[in-house]
Protein backbone atom coordinates (compact mmCIF):
# COMPACT_ATOMS: atom_id res chain seq x y z
CA UNK A 1 0.00 0.00 0.00
CA UNK A 2 1.42 3.41 -0.93
CA UNK A 3 1.87 6.09 1.70
CA UNK A 4 -0.71 8.26 -0.03
CA UNK A 5 -3.45 5.64 0.11
CA UNK A 6 -6.34 6.45 2.52
CA UNK A 7 -6.23 4.60 5.79
CA UNK A 8 -9.36 3.23 7.48
CA UNK A 9 -10.35 5.05 10.64
CA UNK A 10 -9.56 3.39 13.96
CA UNK A 11 -13.20 3.47 15.03
CA UNK A 12 -14.36 1.74 11.87
CA UNK A 13 -11.80 -1.02 12.22
CA UNK A 14 -12.77 -1.51 15.87
CA UNK A 15 -16.46 -1.68 14.98
CA UNK A 16 -15.88 -4.26 12.25
CA UNK A 17 -13.63 -6.29 14.54
CA UNK A 18 -16.27 -6.18 17.27
CA UNK A 19 -18.99 -7.36 14.88
CA UNK A 20 -16.80 -10.22 13.63
CA UNK A 21 -15.95 -11.21 17.19
CA UNK A 22 -19.62 -11.25 18.20
CA UNK A 23 -20.51 -13.28 15.10
CA UNK A 24 -17.76 -15.77 15.91
CA UNK A 25 -19.03 -16.16 19.46
CA UNK A 26 -22.58 -16.67 18.18
CA UNK A 27 -21.53 -19.36 15.71
CA UNK A 28 -19.42 -21.13 18.33
CA UNK A 29 -22.39 -21.14 20.71
CA UNK A 30 -24.72 -22.40 18.00
CA UNK A 31 -22.34 -25.22 17.18
CA UNK A 32 -22.18 -26.18 20.87
CA UNK A 33 -25.97 -26.17 21.04
CA UNK A 34 -26.23 -28.31 17.93
CA UNK A 35 -23.84 -30.77 19.55
CA UNK A 36 -26.18 -31.06 22.53
CA UNK A 37 -24.03 -29.07 24.97
CA UNK A 38 -26.39 -28.65 27.93
CA UNK A 39 -24.23 -26.03 29.62
CA UNK A 40 -24.29 -23.89 26.48
CA UNK A 41 -28.08 -23.92 26.58
CA UNK A 42 -28.11 -23.05 30.30
CA UNK A 43 -25.81 -20.10 29.56
CA UNK A 44 -28.09 -18.91 26.76
CA UNK A 45 -31.17 -19.12 28.99
CA UNK A 46 -29.44 -17.31 31.86
CA UNK A 47 -28.40 -14.54 29.48
CA UNK A 48 -31.79 -13.86 27.91
CA UNK A 49 -34.55 -15.30 30.12
CA UNK A 50 -35.34 -12.16 32.15
CA UNK A 51 -35.30 -9.93 29.07
CA UNK A 52 -37.53 -12.35 27.16
CA UNK A 53 -40.08 -12.17 29.96
CA UNK A 54 -40.04 -8.36 29.99
CA UNK A 55 -40.53 -8.14 26.24
CA UNK A 56 -43.29 -10.77 26.28
CA UNK A 57 -45.14 -8.67 28.88
CA UNK A 58 -45.37 -5.89 26.33
CA UNK A 59 -47.68 -8.16 24.34
CA UNK A 60 -49.55 -10.21 26.94
CA UNK A 61 -50.65 -9.30 30.48
CA UNK A 62 -51.18 -12.67 32.11
CA UNK A 63 -47.96 -13.83 33.88
CA UNK A 64 -48.80 -17.47 33.19
CA UNK A 65 -49.20 -16.72 29.50
CA UNK A 66 -45.90 -14.81 29.52
CA UNK A 67 -44.15 -17.92 30.86
CA UNK A 68 -45.80 -20.06 28.20
CA UNK A 69 -44.64 -17.68 25.46
CA UNK A 70 -41.07 -17.73 26.78
CA UNK A 71 -41.02 -21.51 27.06
CA UNK A 72 -42.46 -21.81 23.56
CA UNK A 73 -39.72 -19.48 22.38
CA UNK A 74 -36.98 -21.71 23.77
CA UNK A 75 -38.64 -24.69 22.12
CA UNK A 76 -38.58 -22.77 18.85
CA UNK A 77 -34.90 -21.96 19.36
CA UNK A 78 -34.03 -25.63 19.87
CA UNK A 79 -36.08 -26.73 16.87
CA UNK A 80 -34.69 -24.01 14.63
CA UNK A 81 -30.98 -24.23 15.49
CA UNK A 82 -30.09 -25.99 12.25
CA UNK A 83 -31.81 -23.22 10.27
CA UNK A 84 -29.80 -20.43 11.92
CA UNK A 85 -27.42 -19.03 9.30
CA UNK A 86 -25.89 -16.11 11.19
CA UNK A 87 -27.48 -13.44 9.00
CA UNK A 88 -28.44 -11.64 12.21
CA UNK A 89 -27.10 -11.93 15.73
CA UNK A 90 -28.21 -14.93 17.77
CA UNK A 91 -29.88 -12.53 20.20
CA UNK A 92 -31.91 -10.86 17.45
CA UNK A 93 -32.93 -14.25 16.05
CA UNK A 94 -34.14 -15.45 19.47
CA UNK A 95 -36.17 -12.30 20.07
CA UNK A 96 -37.74 -12.52 16.63
CA UNK A 97 -39.01 -15.95 17.61
CA UNK A 98 -40.34 -14.54 20.89
CA UNK A 99 -42.06 -11.58 19.24
CA UNK A 100 -43.75 -13.78 16.63
CA UNK A 101 -45.06 -16.12 19.31
CA UNK A 102 -46.08 -13.25 21.59
CA UNK A 103 -48.02 -11.59 18.75
CA UNK A 104 -49.84 -14.82 17.99
CA UNK A 105 -50.72 -15.39 21.64
CA UNK A 106 -51.83 -11.77 22.08
CA UNK A 107 -54.29 -12.14 19.22
CA UNK A 108 -55.57 -15.35 20.77
CA UNK A 109 -55.98 -13.57 24.11
CA UNK A 110 -57.86 -10.74 22.41
CA UNK A 111 -55.28 -8.08 23.14
CA UNK A 112 -54.21 -5.35 20.72
CA UNK A 113 -50.84 -6.30 19.27
CA UNK A 114 -48.07 -3.68 19.21
CA UNK A 115 -47.05 -2.84 15.68
CA UNK A 116 -50.20 -3.82 13.88
CA UNK A 117 -48.70 -1.21 11.55
CA UNK A 118 -44.95 -0.81 11.67
CA UNK A 119 -44.87 2.48 9.86
CA UNK A 120 -44.46 5.74 11.77
CA UNK A 121 -45.39 9.17 10.53
CA UNK A 122 -42.15 11.15 10.79
CA UNK A 123 -43.60 14.56 9.99
CA UNK A 124 -43.36 15.64 13.64
CA UNK A 125 -39.74 14.54 14.09
CA UNK A 126 -38.64 18.16 14.40
CA UNK A 127 -40.52 18.69 17.65
CA UNK A 128 -38.18 19.00 20.66
CA UNK A 129 -37.87 16.07 23.05
CA UNK A 130 -37.65 18.52 25.96
CA UNK A 131 -39.62 21.74 26.38
CA UNK A 132 -37.29 24.69 25.57
CA UNK A 133 -38.53 26.35 28.79
CA UNK A 134 -36.51 23.75 30.69
CA UNK A 135 -33.29 25.54 29.65
CA UNK A 136 -31.78 28.87 30.64
CA UNK A 137 -31.72 31.51 27.92
CA UNK A 138 -28.76 31.73 25.55
CA UNK A 139 -27.90 35.16 26.99
CA UNK A 140 -27.84 33.95 30.62
CA UNK A 141 -24.93 35.59 32.46
CA UNK A 142 -23.29 32.45 33.85
CA UNK A 143 -24.86 29.31 32.35
CA UNK A 144 -26.35 30.08 28.92
CA UNK A 145 -28.39 27.23 27.51
CA UNK A 146 -28.00 25.03 30.61
CA UNK A 147 -30.82 23.22 32.43
CA UNK A 148 -32.96 25.38 34.70
CA UNK A 149 -31.87 24.46 38.26
CA UNK A 150 -34.23 22.12 40.11
CA UNK A 151 -36.28 23.80 42.82
CA UNK A 152 -36.49 20.71 45.02
CA UNK A 153 -34.50 20.05 48.17
CA UNK A 154 -32.15 17.21 47.25
CA UNK A 155 -31.01 16.50 50.84
CA UNK A 156 -31.56 12.85 51.89
CA UNK A 157 -34.74 12.43 53.93
CA UNK A 158 -37.72 10.09 54.26
CA UNK A 159 -39.72 12.60 52.26
CA UNK A 160 -37.11 12.59 49.52
CA UNK A 161 -37.15 8.80 49.36
CA UNK A 162 -40.95 8.86 49.12
CA UNK A 163 -40.77 11.34 46.25
CA UNK A 164 -38.21 9.11 44.51
CA UNK A 165 -40.52 6.10 44.80
CA UNK A 166 -43.48 8.13 43.57
CA UNK A 167 -41.36 9.34 40.65
CA UNK A 168 -40.51 5.76 39.71
CA UNK A 169 -44.21 4.88 39.89
CA UNK A 170 -45.04 7.84 37.66
CA UNK A 171 -42.32 6.77 35.23
CA UNK A 172 -43.76 3.27 34.97
CA UNK A 173 -47.25 4.68 34.52
CA UNK A 174 -46.03 7.10 31.84
CA UNK A 175 -44.41 4.25 29.92
CA UNK A 176 -47.52 2.07 30.28
CA UNK A 177 -49.62 4.94 28.93
CA UNK A 178 -47.68 5.16 25.67
CA UNK A 179 -49.12 3.80 22.42
CA UNK A 180 -48.06 0.16 22.06
CA UNK A 181 -45.55 0.74 19.26
CA UNK A 182 -43.85 3.62 21.10
CA UNK A 183 -43.79 1.67 24.36
CA UNK A 184 -42.15 -1.31 22.71
CA UNK A 185 -39.38 0.71 21.07
CA UNK A 186 -38.75 2.74 24.25
CA UNK A 187 -38.52 -0.38 26.41
CA UNK A 188 -36.17 -2.12 24.02
CA UNK A 189 -33.90 0.90 23.66
CA UNK A 190 -33.96 2.48 27.14
CA UNK A 191 -34.87 -0.43 29.42
CA UNK A 192 -33.25 -3.39 27.67
CA UNK A 193 -30.38 -1.32 26.29
CA UNK A 194 -30.72 -2.48 22.68
CA UNK A 195 -29.02 -0.63 19.86
CA UNK A 196 -31.09 0.94 17.09
CA UNK A 197 -29.89 -1.75 14.68
CA UNK A 198 -31.05 -4.51 17.02
CA UNK A 199 -34.49 -2.95 17.38
CA UNK A 200 -34.86 -2.46 13.63
CA UNK A 201 -33.76 -6.02 12.88
CA UNK A 202 -35.97 -7.62 15.52
CA UNK A 203 -39.09 -5.62 14.68
CA UNK A 204 -38.59 -5.22 10.94
CA UNK A 205 -38.55 -1.44 11.25
CA UNK A 206 -36.83 1.12 9.09
CA UNK A 207 -34.27 3.15 11.03
CA UNK A 208 -36.22 6.36 10.43
CA UNK A 209 -39.40 4.90 11.90
CA UNK A 210 -37.55 3.50 14.89
CA UNK A 211 -35.99 6.90 15.56
CA UNK A 212 -39.32 8.73 15.30
CA UNK A 213 -41.12 6.30 17.61
CA UNK A 214 -38.33 6.55 20.18
CA UNK A 215 -38.25 10.34 19.96
CA UNK A 216 -41.99 10.65 20.54
CA UNK A 217 -42.00 8.13 23.39
CA UNK A 218 -39.16 9.87 25.20
CA UNK A 219 -40.78 13.26 24.72
CA UNK A 220 -44.10 12.09 26.21
CA UNK A 221 -42.45 10.44 29.20
CA UNK A 222 -40.28 13.49 29.88
CA UNK A 223 -43.29 15.80 29.66
CA UNK A 224 -45.28 13.66 32.09
CA UNK A 225 -42.44 13.52 34.63
CA UNK A 226 -41.69 17.23 34.32
CA UNK A 227 -45.33 18.07 34.94
CA UNK A 228 -45.44 15.81 38.01
CA UNK A 229 -42.18 17.15 39.49
CA UNK A 230 -43.39 20.71 39.05
CA UNK A 231 -46.66 19.93 40.80
CA UNK A 232 -48.83 20.20 37.70
CA UNK A 233 -50.94 17.81 35.76
CA UNK A 234 -49.73 15.96 32.64
CA UNK A 235 -50.78 17.61 29.43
Amino acid sequence: MSQGAPQPSGGGVADVAGERSAATVDLSLVEALRDGDEQAFVTLVDTHQASLRRVARLYVDNPAVVEEVVQDTWLGVIQGLWAFEGRSSLKTWIFRILINRAKTRAVREGRTVPFASLEADDRDDSEPSVNPDRFLSVDHLTEPGHWVPARHDLAPSPERRLVAQETRDRLRAAIEGLPPNQRLVLCLRDVEGWSSDEVCNALGLRETNQRVLLHRARAKVRATLASYLEGGQPG
